[in-house]
């Protein structure tokens, strides 16, 4: 199964997001085309009520250990109630790569 699907699969059954969007941003970092190393992940969900950014990004790290000891280098975490994602309605850009070959 591919990085990218396995993602997909274990914030779905984790959280039942009303959004959910995994982006593969390895083509913008100095790694092999093809690469699957940078991800961005956005979760909206219910079962994020109540909790503070960091109980948050710990429970996708919980829920990603399987996929994040398979060789993900970056993680950029967006997580938001249906509430706070109604009032912004998007994640942040992701700044481009300043390492490697692309400096």
């Amino acid at each position: 199964m591919k990085l990218e699907s396995l993602i997909v699969q274990k914030l779905t059954e984790t959280f039942r997001p009303l959004e959910l969007q995994v982006i593969n941003e390895s083509h913008g970092h100095s790694v092999a085309p093809g690469s699957e190393t940078h991800f961005k992940v956005v979760v909206v969900s219910q079962e994020f009520d109540g909790r503070s950014r960091v109980q948050r990004h710990r429970m996708v790290y919980q829920a990603l250990s399987e996929a994040l000891a398979s060789g993900v280098h970056a993680l950029a975490i967006h997580t938001y109630t249906p509430a706070e994602w109604h009032e912004t309605g998007a994640a942040p850009t992701s700044p481009p790569c300043l390492g490697g070959s692309k400096r």
